[in-house]
């Protein structure tokens, strides 16, 4: 028998806790579905190391703040917190249910799950995040590599790297964050296609989403913007920060090609190499929205307010600031959040109520 619910939102991260906390005030049926075996969503595929370059309170979602960790919190840390967020407010989440496929059926949207489940919802709101499609450059030679090849979703921390010849792709906090990670474990490289930007040590991601959220009111009013530091310039946390004061903190140019055993270098240098990580960026994870919709080149979806143009009762969130202004992150996805729950108390259920 085909269920139904008023709301159901896709994923079991951080944007769907957000749009969780704002529904549970106005809709009847409100369903989570987290395709996950527990809490944390992306959070849980993350290497051990990892930390946050925000502090605690930076790094929080509407209504409860992150409780104070020392430094910046860890890996450990951002997974607590979600967890006992999602029991604090008593979402009612579903795992694991994974969404293959979204169609329309009628005004209403009709899910259709892994294990053959059918789910019609009055409203949809798609909170899947980029873990779930991370993107790897496909370079020369490439398919004829015989070493280890994978993208920093896989990444799982440095032991099974001991020893090995390995390079680490990306100028952003993750290739950063990674091959500090690596260095005193295996011979390892940091390559990067452009120089990477370094902060200052007393800059972070607080810093950064207020020169961000600084812009973003100049733009939406008309002034000329201030300038600001990009969001992926590499914050000085604490392992990174150590192998620079180590004079360790070097980032080599991109190679050209790979080998059968390595890569080729810019001089035409030939290397070998036992793995490459790539910390290359991700992607809007939207497969679960075929056949309803098709993501264009750069992976999203054309938007009317935080609608998707496809149809008047998906609400996509959390994807980057196309689904809104700092969407991406824990601090910013409160206030689209919020949005996306207003405009479905509006326009999906107080029009059904009438």
């Amino acid at each position: 028998m085909l269920r139904h619910h008023d709301v159901v939102i896709i994923g079991g991260g951080q944007a769907a806790l957000a749009a969780g906390y704002y529904l549970r005030r106005s809709a009847r049926s409100l369903v989570v579905l987290d395709a996950e075996p527990g809490p944390g969503g992306a959070w849980r595929h993350t290497w051990p190391s990892l930390r946050l370059f925000s502090p605690a309170r930076w790094s929080s979602l509407p209504g409860w703040l992150m409780p104070s960790a020392e430094g910046y919190p860890t890996r450990e840390d951002a997974l607590a917190y979600l967890t006992e967020y999602e029991r604090r407010y008593a979402l009612p989440v579903e795992r694991p249910v994974r969404v293959v496929a979204t169609h329309a059926d009628g005004p209403r949207l009709c899910l259709v799950t892994a294990s053959g489940q059918e789910i019609s919802a009055d409203a949809v709101v798609s909170a899947t995040g980029t873990w779930g499609n991370p993107q790897i450059p496909s370079l020369p030679g490439q398919a004829a590599f015989g070493g280890e090849l994978l993208h920093s979703a896989q990444y799982d921390g440095p032991q099974r790297f001991a020893g090995r010849r390995v390079l680490v792709v990306g100028a952003g906090n993750s290739g950063a964050q990674i091959f500090a990670d690596l260095i005193d474990h295996a011979d390892v490289r940091w390559v990067t296609l452009s120089p990477p930007v370094f902060l200052p040590d007393d800059v972070d991601g607080q810093v950064l989403f207020d020169q961000a959220t600084a812009r973003y009111k100049a733009q939406q009013e008309g002034r000329e913007p201030p300038p600001a530091r990009s969001l992926g310039d590499i914050v000085m946390v604490e392992s990174v920060r150590r192998i620079r004061d180590r004079g360790l903190l070097r980032a080599e140019p991109m190679f050209t090609a790979f080998t059968p055993d390595g890569v080729t270098w810019p001089d035409g240098r030939k290397e070998a190499i036992d793995a490459v990580i790539f910390a290359t960026g991700f992607r809007p994870a939207l497969q679960h929205l075929s056949p309803l919709v098709q993501p264009d080149a750069r992976g999203r979806l054309p938007m009317e307010g935080p609608r998707a143009a496809a149809h008047p009762r998906l609400y996509p969130l959390g994807y980057g600031d196309w689904t809104g202004f700092a969407s991406a992150t824990i601090i910013g996805v409160g206030r689209a959040a919020r949005a996306v729950a207003e405009a479905i108390a509006r326009d999906v259920l107080s029009a059904n109520d009438g």
